[in-house]
């Protein structure tokens, strides 16, 4: 008897709970699904539906200066990525590597970026280059966002780091190798499935920044984002839409291959416990 109760309580508690998380999703992700449809909507207005057309994606390519700053955008999204993740990289196996003073107090500083909010980031990176009297422009706006993306390349290193076995690096230096050929050729490969989600985090972030960059940028530097936000003031553009339902895509495609290559990382480490010798 105790157990039929129990047993319909839990199902209706799975149904109140799958509900209100229907419903969430439904708040999150509605107002984007209808962005992306109306890109395609003919009318200029986004609230009437008149037709279906792909004109404003077509003028995204004829519009020289929107071209400009997704060129500018995707040049400054890979340098970023590229400094990211050598600096993660480098960081993270430096800190597993060796133990030396100040080491937990040096991993608080590399985070402290991942939890600072980004006008106070953005304002003090433009206090600093006028200091240093730094030209904004490409140089100041990587320095920025490297300044945020390479915790995230950090701690995908290190959360992969933490399943390593320690008698791969000796090994490969009994073998005959030196400690930069185990690293290179040893180490590197292992921690390859995180390095690569470590990447696409930094670029995803990269491309979608606005805060900071914003303080950061210069006039031949600036970035899609920026460019966006300049046309969203000026008043409604269908192909704001269509701009936006490119990112949102790009974005989402980069996020779900960063976690697809998460959870291989872990399946990796799980099979590597289980198949290791007593």
């Amino acid at each position: 008897m105790c157990g039929a109760i129990l047993k319909a309580y839990m199902k209706r508690t799975n149904l109140l709970l799958g509900g209100w998380c229907m419903i969430v999703m439904a708040f999150l992700y509605l107002p984007i699904g209808l962005l992306i449809v109306f890109s395609f909507n003919t009318s200029r207005l986004n609230v009437v539906w008149q037709g279906l057309t792909f004109d404003w994606y077509r003028e995204l390519w004829r519009d020289r200066p929107l071209m400009d700053a997704m060129e500018n955008s995707l040049i400054i999204a890979a340098a970023t990525t590229v400094v990211s993740v050598g600096l993660g990289t480098g960081g993270a196996w430096l800190c597993y590597r060796y133990r030396f003073r100040f080491l937990r107090t040096i991993n608080t500083l590399i985070f402290v970026p991942m939890l600072i909010p980004e006008i106070i980031m953005g304002i003090s990176l433009l206090i600093f280059f006028t200091m240093a009297r730094m030209e904004l422009g490409f140089t100041t706006v990587i320095i920025s966002h490297v300044t945020f993306c390479f915790p995230f390349v950090m701690i995908a290193i290190e959360s992969r780091l933490a399943g390593l076995d320690p008698s791969l690096e000796e090994a490969a230096m009994d073998l005959g190798a030196t400690p930069m050929q185990a690293f290179m050729r040893v180490i590197v490969p292992y921690l390859m499935p995180a390095i690569i989600s470590g990447a696409l985090m930094s670029f995803t972030l990269s491309l979608d920044e606005l805060i900071v960059t914003y303080f950061t940028t210069g006039p031949q530097s600036m970035t899609l984002p920026i460019k966006v936000f300049g046309m969203a003031k000026v008043g409604a553009d269908p192909r704001l839409n269509a701009i936006s339902a490119i990112f949102i895509v790009a974005t989402a495609v980069l996020v779900v291959s960063a976690e697809f290559l998460r959870r291989m990382t872990t399946v990796d480490n799980k099979r590597a416990a289980f198949t290791m010798p007593a």
